[in-house]
């Protein structure tokens, strides 16, 4: 765990540096809004980063075992209840919010009735029941998360009213009471929020119900899962690779980055009357079997004993730990994921810091050209009487009111931006995006068969991207528009900028393909015919809305902070050029009334000049500390 530990230092490091240099550059008045925004994305990114790892079994494979094992034996207990049977009802995260107190938040079942996912609610307080933890009381503690396995005894007409029953199922059928009710969980989805060192450093721990779950609750195959970024599907020795098992890897999960596969209680393997070496090879059969029916190589393939494992550390038996194999999976675990996470992270934060010193190259440039503009000029005035000095006066007047009025033509331009930006808001708006949403949801409903459903939202996804891909073209069109009014202003003024910053919207039209391709998965025409219309529904259709929903917010997210800082370059260099073109006014006219002496406000400039010098080697200084900070932490994966 010392990896994640590392990992987490180093971002405290980054945000510290990034910090000292928005400081330098603002104490410097070299950092304009666009400067200022790619500077609070950065330092968030770092904040709010996350590394999550979800964990996909069947019932009774030990899953949350090895949870406890793997994160909590240091409490000397089990934390997670785990025992015969299935102890894990619905999806439950483990993470730690400094905002909240120690808590176990259940968002009730009979919120599946509505049209909203999970991740709809879950910055709705009022939705959720909220139990404090005991963090001084491990046993009351325990007894509290309990919570994540009770059930209810429901009608089938309620079960199915949650999408948690279908008539046409004959398991299901199977599984009612004498009175003809049905057990159900009582929550839909759980929350731990527990100050542990490891969720403090950023982990967030995914444990999902049985496989049957994985089918019925569409945030875990639609958004959970798939965004996890390692997924742990544990198997159990003694039962091998089930058919549900092969199933639901090739659906939700497959081979890929961060996916591997854990055969977990070979302890029932262990057999006094064979020799080690017997035991051995026997796991090693069994790991090459599971790893052939998934489609992995035996390394990804970890056979481990997590009851054993728990039990070794919790009583101090490093014997016994060693023998459950543990170690291995912790390894490949976190000296994989996080140095491939930190990379990620790291190249975002190479690009933002090539934008801020671009910016602060400019704001620069600017300065020191005005500066040696200004310097030349004071210069020309030496041994020149009151006549050309009067002259100098009436000049730099021409110029600022020159400059004044192109200020007043940037005004009709500014209108086409309005026009513009008013039309790329409408076709990302959330009132357009909902329009859609009813319209193929009463399609849905008026379909007669289960594959008449794919049609509308076939056409749903087309016309969602469709918008999308307006929208990158007008946000084109913009820059385009921007690129041009500036480039026309800095030449009639003599003026030198960089180009408007960029936006892109593909990572968001990525997504919609992402959350497309998720859909035509999870519904295969088997799925489709072997479905009811309504629990088809009832238990996709409102997930995948919700997952597009937030893809429409961080797009309109993105395009709004654009928007705000598009013009910030130009409004820095125009408030810029503004102040030295008075200054310059002020000054030739203290020389003109003989109120300063020419010398004196040379000797002046040059001081600024130099001192502009030292404060540009300074920060490029403080920039490579950045980096320096940034590059520093490939020990954790060389060292691990």
């Amino acid at each position: 765990m010392q990896d994640l530990q590392q990992y987490g230092a180093w971002r405290a490091g980054v945000a510290a540096s990034l910090e000292g240099y928005g400081k330098a550059l603002r104490e410097a008045g070299l950092i304009d809004a666009a400067g200022e925004q790619v500077l609070a994305r950065a330092l968030g990114r770092l904040r709010d980063d996350r590394l999550s790892v979800a964990f996909v079994a069947e019932f009774s494979r030990g899953k949350t075992e090895l949870i406890n094992a793997l994160f909590f034996a240091d409490y000397g207990q089990r934390i997670l209840p785990s025992s015969a049977g299935r102890t894990t009802m619905c999806p439950t995260e483990l993470l730690w919010d400094a905002h909240l107190p120690p808590c176990v938040r259940l968002l009730p079942i009979e919120t599946r009735a509505g049209q909203l996912s999970t991740g709809d609610y879950r910055d709705d307080p009022g939705a959720w029941t909220v139990l404090p933890l005991d963090l001084d009381d491990p046993a009351a503690m325990h007894e509290t998360l309990r919570q994540v396995s009770q059930t209810r005894q429901v009608s089938t007409a309620e079960a199915e009213r949650y999408g948690l029953f279908d008539p046409q199922d004959p398991e299901l059928a199977a599984s009612l009471g004498a009175d003809g009710s049905i057990e159900i969980p009582r929550w839909r989805h759980a929350i731990i929020n527990l100050p542990h060192p490891l969720l403090k450093q950023g982990l967030v721990i995914l444990d999902t119900p049985g496989l049957n779950a994985i089918g019925t609750e569409p945030e875990l195959t639609l958004n959970l899962i798939p965004n996890a970024h390692a997924v742990l599907f544990v198997l159990a020795a003694d039962t091998g690779v089930t058919r549900s098992d092969i199933d639901v890897w090739r659906t939700h999960i497959g081979a890929g980055p961060g996916r591997l596969a854990v055969l977990n209680k070979i302890d029932a393997m262990w057999d006094e009357l064979k020799g080690g070496a017997a035991v051995d090879a026997e796991i090693a059969r069994q790991q090459h079997d599971v790893a052939r029916l998934l489609g992995l190589d035996a390394g990804q393939v970890y056979p481990v004993s997590a009851h054993k494992a728990l039990v070794g550390r919790i009583g101090g038996d490093m014997a016994l730990f060693e023998r459950s194999r543990l170690g291995s999976l912790e390894s490949a675990l976190f000296h994989h994921l996080i140095p491939a996470r930190r990379e990620i992270n790291a190249r975002q934060l190479r690009a933002d810091l090539e934008l801020l010193a671009a910016g602060q190259q400019v704001l620069v440039a600017a300065r020191l050209r005005e500066l040696v503009e200004q310097l030349q000029e004071l210069r020309s005035l030496r041994g020149k009487n009151q006549g050309m000095i009067a002259h100098m006066v009436r000049r730099v007047e021409a110029e600022k009111k020159e400059f004044d009025a192109g200020l007043f033509k940037l005004q009709g331009t500014r209108a086409v931006f309005t026009r513009l930006s008013t039309e790329l808001y409408t076709l990302i708006g959330m009132d357009g995006l909902q329009d859609r949403t009813e319209t193929v949801r009463a399609a849905m409903a008026a379909s007669r068969f289960a594959t008449g459903m794919r049609a509308p939202v076939r056409n749903y996804f087309a016309n969602v991207r469709g918008a999308l891909d307006e929208a990158c073209a007008k946000v084109d069109e913009i820059k385009a528009m921007m690129d041009a009014m500036q480039r026309k202003f800095a030449a009639e003024h003599g003026l030198s900028m960089a180009p408007p910053q960029s936006l892109s919207l593909a990572r968001h039209v990525a997504e919609i393909d992402a959350i497309e391709e998720l859909f035509v998965r999870q519904f295969g025409t088997a799925t489709l015919l072997m479905t009811s219309r309504a629990t088809l529904l009832e238990r996709f259709f409102d997930s995948i809305a919700s997952r597009v929903r937030r893809v429409y917010r961080a797009a309109n997210a993105d395009t709004e902070a654009w928007l705000k800082v598009a013009n910030a370059p130009l409004e820095a260099l125009i408030r810029q050029h503004r102040d030295n073109l008075r200054q310059r006014q002020a000054t030739v006219q203290r020389i003109h009334d003989a109120s300063d002496s020419l010398e004196q406000r040379i000797g002046a400039f040059e001081h600024g000049q130099a001192e502009l010098d030292a404060t540009r080697i300074r920060l490029a200084a403080i920039a490579a500390g950045v980096t320096t900070t940034l590059e520093a932490s490939s020990f954790i994966h060389d060292t691990a």
